[in-house]
C-alpha cells in the first residue's frame, strides 16, 4: 500500500475512533528544537486529526494557543536544553509536565520523544512524579547509547597540547559539540559507571511503551539501541514499530503517532499483552 493510500485510510479510521488520552507532548532531541515537529508536518497532521496545537513550553515560559486549549485532546511542544546533561533536561521536562497537569487535572499525558528526547523522557518518568503519563513513544532514541557520542567526545577532547589550535580552527560545529559534552557523555553505551547504565536498571512506571525503530539506514543510532526491550528494566514491555526512515523525523512519524493514538484505548485495557511488532508502510 502506498503512503498516500495508507494516510487516507488512517484518516478515515481516525475520524470514527475516539481517542483515550488528552495531551500529547512532543520532545525534540540533540542539536534540535521544538520547531522540528512543525517543520516536518507532524504538528499539522495531529491537528488535522483531532489533536490541535495547544501551546509551547520553553525557557521563556509558556506560549498558549487558545483554540487548542479548549479542545478535548491536544498537542504541546517543548524546548529542553539539549546541550545539558540528561538529568537537567529531564528536570525541565518534568516542570513542563507539572504545568500541563495543572492546566488539565486528572487528564492523561502521552510523551513522544525523538532521539535523545526519548532518553530525557525516560529520565523524567524515573525521577519525576507525574502520575498522569499513560504512554511513552520513542522514535530513533539511543536507549543503549550510540557510538557517535564517543566519537564526538574524542574529536573534541581538548586536554592535549594543541587545544588552543583546535579551538581556533574547529569551526561552529566543533564549538557546538564541545559545549554539549555533558549531554554526549550521557549518550554513551551503558556501563556500571555512567548515566545510561544507571537509568536502564531503574524501575520504570507501569505505562505503555512504544519503540519506533529505524530498521534501515540510521547512521546516528544503531537500530538495536532504539528498541526499549534492550533496556533491562523494560525487557519485553515495549511494543516495536519498524520504520525504514533515516534518523531524522519525517511525516511518516506523524502517521505512526496517529496510529498509536488510535490503538491506545484498546491497549490500555490489556496493558500486559505480549510484545507486538508492526511495520510502517
Amino acid at each position: 500500500m502506498s503512503i498516500r493510500r495508507y494516510l487516507a485510510a488512517l484518516m478515515l479510521l481516525l475520524a470514527s475512533t475516539a481517542a483515550s488520552a488528552d495531551s500529547v507532548v512532543l520532545i525534540h532531541g540533540y542539536l534540535s528544537s521544538a520547531a522540528t515537529w512543525h517543520r516536518n508536518g507532524i504538528v499539522a497532521m495531529l491537528q488535522q486529526n483531532g489533536w490541535p496545537f495547544a501551546g509551547h513550553f520553553g525557557p521563556l515560559g509558556f506560549e498558549p494557543n487558545s483554540a487548542g486549549q479548549m479542545a478535548p485532546n491536544r498537542t504541546y511542544t517543548v524546548d529542553i536544553p539539549w546541550s545539558h546533561p540528561v538529568a537537567f533536561q529531564a528536570d525541565m521536562l518534568d516542570n513542563f509536565l507539572r504545568q500541563i497537569t495543572a492546566r488539565h487535572p486528572g487528564e492523561k499525558i502521552i510523551l513522544v520523544g525523538h532521539s535523545a528526547g526519548g532518553i530525557a523522557a525516560r529520565m523524567a518518568l524515573v525521577r519525576g512524579s507525574v502520575p498522569e503519563v499513560s504512554a511513552l513513544i520513542t522514535i530513533a532514541s539511543p536507549h543503549v547509547g550510540t557510538p557517535l557520542a564517543a566519537t564526538a567526545l574524542r574529536k573534541t577532547d581538548d586536554w592535549g597540547p594543541f587545544s588552543i589550535v583546535k579551538g581556533f580552527f574547529g569551526g561552529k560545529i566543533y564549538h557546538t559539540v564541545r559545549r554539549s559534552r555533558g549531554a554526549l557523555v550521557d549518550l554513551l553505551p551503558p556501563s556500571a559507571w555512567n548515566m545510561l547504565g544507571w537509568l536502564n536498571r531503574q524501575p520504570h512506571p507501569d505505562i505503555l511503551y512504544f519503540s519506533v525503530v529505524r530498521s534501515h539506514g540510521d547512521r546516528v543510532v544503531p537500530p538495536f539501541s532504539e528498541d526499549m526491550n534492550q533496556v533491562p528494566a523494560l525487557a519485553g514491555r515495549s511494543r516495536l514499530i519498524l520504520s525504514s526512515s533515516d534518523h531524522e523525523l519525517t511525516p511518516m512519524d506523524g502517521v505512526i503517532i496517529l496510529d498509536i493514538l488510535r490503538r491506545l484505548p484498546t491497549l490500555e485495557q490489556a496493558p500486559s499483552a505480549p510484545q507486538e511488532t508492526g511495520t510502517a508502510p
